[in-house]
């Protein structure tokens, strides 16, 4: 199963603590809500409805950041030929992360289901996050 979300990648947030009265309450902060919601949206546009329920899978994702107006030709064209890798934020955790959770009870019961992960950071003239998601076959694993 493969499917892309369109835009600069997102990392998860972390939540927010704030005191009412005496109380401390955590939220999620918006940004991380709206891209968890796109990433849902863009799952059931592009899945066809394809689930993973209780498989154990892997999952691969790339994560393309735009590539900056300001950059000179040459480091343009060196970014977009992998030549030089985005190093910027967010995190390559924390992209694994916003994208693993907002696929919980939609594309598999729950993450931790994901017994494998690859994830990389590349330029592209179209930023996106492409996500592919497969079932782990039974493997002979080396010692």
């Amino acid at each position: 199963m493969r499917f892309s979300v369109p835009g600069e990648p997102t990392g998860k947030g972390r939540p927010r603590i704030v005191n009412v009265g005496n109380r401390r309450m955590a939220f999620t902060p918006h940004k991380t809500v709206s891209y968890e919601n796109l990433v849902k949206l863009e799952y059931q546009a592009q899945s066809e409805g394809h689930t993973f329920a209780d498989k154990q899978v892997r999952m691969n994702i790339r994560a393309y950041y735009g590539v900056p107006k300001s950059d000179s030709r040459s480091k343009r064209t060196a970014k977009l030929a992998g030549l030089i890798r985005p190093t910027k934020k967010p995190d390559i955790d924390n992209v694994y992360k916003i994208i693993a959770d907002a696929l919980n009870g939609l594309a598999y019961n729950d993450d931790s289901q994901i017994v494998s992960a690859n994830i990389e950071k590349m330029y592209a003239e179209a930023p996106r996050v492409d996500i592919t998601i497969e079932e782990v076959q039974h493997e002979t694993l080396l010692d």
